[in-house]
């Protein structure tokens, strides 16, 4: 009779999500690194009221949005992957709490390819965020299309490879309560590992100082130097989290 192996209490699970109930819990775990601990300006940007219940609500329900619309390649490969990870809840055995969450997609500028990136953000997209704010609605395009420059310019460089696709970390995000447990490096590990299964070679980040160290050990690389934001000068004195547009290629190892 076959045995079924139950993880230990200090197991990390990486396992793709499923159930929508998964959402609120994955959610504030970015809530908890992105917006209490690192303050990310463009986090915020996208997730207004984020430390309200509606604010959470709301950020539940966008990410839901997200998930439930995503598509497929030409070869059924789903173009966005929403990971949980996941470890025993010491109060309650049997049952496992998120502790980390992680988004990957496969991007294109062929459509039947994955997603097509295009670095923009729609008015309505921005509107549906900042209904009551024509000046936050500007922030949050100008600082979106300029985290993606690099690599809408980077997909477009791999069009005529085969297949015309990179895969792209969208988010990353280790409650601060269980960081420094190798949770972060699994869930890009993962990304990675499923890249060379789809047979991509390149994975793409957009990587926090904070993050980019970890990033570095599984062997991306940045590509020039951190992320400029040109934005209006209304906006000059905002806080502007330090990313770096950084490169995984299976070619280079």
């Amino acid at each position: 009779m076959a045995t079924t192996t139950i993880p230990d209490k200090d197991t990390v699970l990486i396992e793709v999500i499923e159930n929508a109930e998964d959402f609120p819990e994955a959610f504030r775990c970015s809530s908890e690194a992105f917006g209490r601990q690192a303050h990310d300006a463009i986090w915020i940007a996208f997730n207004p009221g984020w430390d309200t219940p509606e604010g959470q609500a709301a950020g539940v329900e966008r990410t839901l949005q997200r998930w439930r619309s995503a598509g497929t390649d030409n070869r059924g490969n789903p173009s966005a992957v929403y990971l949980k990870a996941t470890l025993a809840d010491p109060d309650q055995p049997g049952r496992r709490i998120i502790v980390g969450f992680a988004v990957w997609a496969q991007v294109s500028t062929i459509e039947e390819h994955g997603a097509v990136v295009s670095g923009e953000m729609s008015d309505d997209m921005a509107a549906a965020i900042h209904p009551e704010s024509k000046s936050e609605q500007r922030f949050l395009q100008q600082m979106f299309r300029s985290l993606l420059k690099s690599r809408v310019e980077y997909v477009k460089s791999k069009a005529t490879e085969n297949p015309p696709a990179i895969m792209c970390l969208d988010l990353c995000a280790t409650h601060p309560a269980f960081q420094r447990r190798g949770i972060a490096s699994k869930l890009v590990q993962w990304g990675v590992d499923e890249a060379h299964r789809r047979g991509i070679p390149n994975a793409t980040m957009e990587a926090s100082s904070m993050g980019r160290h970890v990033y570095q050990r599984l062997g991306f690389r940045p590509r020039g130097s951190d992320i400029v934001y040109e934005v209006d000068d209304e906006f000059s004195n905002r806080d502007k989290p330090p990313n770096i547009f950084m490169v995984y290629s299976s070619d280079a190892k």
